[in-house]
């Protein structure tokens, strides 16, 4: 898989190694091309890690990276100061400073250097910021009286700004409604410079020139969007994999023809043994014929020998291209929730909203509008003018994934809450959720994202009793794109109700949302008939 555009950053055995000896990248070899590029690959493969290695955040343990120009970079989880400024956010607060110093007559040299040739940023922040929904006025505003996801756009505003010839964006889409995604989609086909892009969201990904896999020790890049690579995939593998089986066949002939040789040749031999006994040729003769045939029989067996080495060879290398392909399959207990079963029960003043028996439901809006706070006013009894919890069996699923025991093991982590269950009747139920072997002993802190999700969708899915009700808080978020397909395998095992909050509807559609809860700005919440 290649593309003929020019690279904007080339990998030559780039490896890194974490502090505590863990190898996250090994060897890697690879380029990304100018453009727009998604980045994809496995849990654990190393994506973000390798956007902090070429932003400069890591220096390589070995190997090099070589870029075309300056880098920007907005990491997986953008760290925010509430009483930070927009402008602090945007990355225009220094040259603004000496901008408003210069116009009040402060004309030392270090506001001209900060400044450089960018006389005209304030227009261009203002206009930048015209084009999401915010004023020039907006750029003293405090952090903190801003959503999330207004942060991470204005943040991604600013990597427009600056124009650095290289952009890298680690899930820019987290915690984004459908609107602001909407928008962040334009900004992409604009986008100047290269950009590159790990994001889980596949309606971004089809927006990209290319699609880069990081996958083993190599960087294989793709001439077009996520869709088209992951056909291309498909049909790669599908030829993989029927060459291993041809290569199985092969293997399985000529080792039957190298015990059908050996059957042969005994039954020769036993022939000659016999007419020798028996005295129907000479001594002298018999020996020379022995002679050619053991001769004969060890010529034969050598080419049968490499036959059969070169045949399992070809099927060694067959099978090294096919992939495998974990998928999760549980076997839950039934949480007892009849549909005539109150669950929860959301008002908004006017209306009562109930959550009845096994039902999915999605609860939507846009940015600020009060989602997560609804949820933490229902879990902890807050606010019951708005919302009431009508069971005790509640299992609960936050953003940041902050509801493990960094320093205890998984195993430790699902007996907490499932304190009946064996220690061997756990590891059977986190190896069907693709978790074994010693990452089950080590500590979370220790676990790769992925990996820490698993464990947080363990104790959800395996606690004791089981939970009723799942509360899932944008659980799409830092997730790759095989976790969330691991995440819709889990929850279709589930039979009990689920209140989602989410943005990301094709997510939502594919876990068979029954209803849809809009929260509108002011508090209010009505049902919608489609996503």
């Amino acid at each position: 898989m290649s593309t003929s555009m020019p690279s904007a950053v080339l990998l030559q055995n780039l490896s890194f190694e974490w502090p505590d000896g863990t190898v996250a990248l090994a060897g890697l070899d690879g380029a990304l091309t100018a453009g727009r590029t998604g980045l994809v690959g496995r849990n654990g493969s190393g994506k973000s890690t390798l956007l902090r290695l070429i932003a400069g955040e890591l220096t390589p343990t070995s190997g090099h990276i070589d870029t075309t120009g300056e880098v920007g970079y907005l990491p997986q989880t953008l760290t925010l100061g509430r009483d930070d400024t927009i402008a602090q956010l945007l990355g225009v607060a220094d040259e603004l400073a000496a901008l408003r110093a210069i116009e009040s007559g402060d004309t030392a040299d270090e506001h001209f250097d900060t400044i450089g040739d960018d006389w005209d940023i304030e227009a261009r922040a203002a206009e930048a910021l015209d084009e999401i929904g915010f004023r020039a006025a907006d750029l003293d505003r405090r952090v903190g009286e801003i959503s999330g996801g207004e942060a991470v756009l204005i943040a991604i505003t600013g990597l427009r700004i600056r124009r650095t010839p290289i952009t890298l964006l680690d899930e820019p889409t987290n915690n984004l409604d459908r609107e602001t995604r909407a928008k962040l989609a334009e900004f992409v086909d604009t986008w100047p410079g290269t950009l590159v892009v790990v994001s889980h969201d596949l309606e971004l990904l089809e927006h990209m020139d290319a699609t880069a896999e990081l996958h083993g020790a190599t960087l294989d890049v793709f001439g077009g969007p996520y869709s088209a690579w992951k056909q291309h995939i498909e049909h790669e593998q599908a030829a993989a994999a029927q060459a291993a089986r041809t290569a199985e066949q092969a293997l399985k002939v000529e080792k039957r023809q190298r015990i059908d040789a050996e059957t042969k040749l005994a039954r020769r031999e036993r022939t000659g043994k016999a007419t020798q006994r028996d005295g129907g040729i000479p001594r002298i003769l018999a020996g020379n014929r022995a002679s050619r045939a053991q001769g004969s029989a060890g010529a034969m067996r050598t080419t049968l020998d490499a036959k059969v080495v070169a045949a399992q060879e070809a099927l060694n290398s067959a099978a090294a291209r096919v992939r495998r392909e974990e998928h999760i399959h549980l076997e839950l207990p039934d949480p007892d929730v009849p549909r005539s079963r109150r669950i929860a029960e959301l008002r908004d003043g006017e209306r009562t909203l109930v959550i009845q028996g096994p039902e999915r439901v999605a609860l939507i809006g846009p940015n600020g509008v009060g989602k997560s706070t609804l949820l933490d006013d229902l879990l902890h009894d807050r606010r019951p003018d708005r919302a009431t919890l009508l069971t005790d069996r509640v299992g609960y699923l936050p953003q940041r994934l902050d509801n493990l025991d960094e320093q205890a093991s998984a195993l430790e982590n699902v007996h907490s809450v499932a304190a009946t269950a064996s220690p061997g009747d756990i590891r059977n139920r986190l190896a069907r959720l693709l978790l074994r072997g010693s990452s089950v002993e080590r500590p979370v802190r220790t676990l790769s994202g992925g990996e820490r999700f698993r464990v947080s969708l363990a104790r959800l899915l395996f606690a004791d009793p089981p939970a009723q009700l799942l509360i899932l808080d944008e659980p799409t978020n830092n997730l790759d794109i095989p976790s969330v397909e691991q995440l819709v395998e889990a929850l279709s095992d589930y039979r009990g109700a689920i209140l989602v909050v989410s943005h990301d509807h094709p997510f939502l559609r594919r876990i068979g949302i029954d209803t849809v809860l809009e929260l509108e700005p002011g508090g209010g919440i009505h049902r919608r008939s489609s996503l």
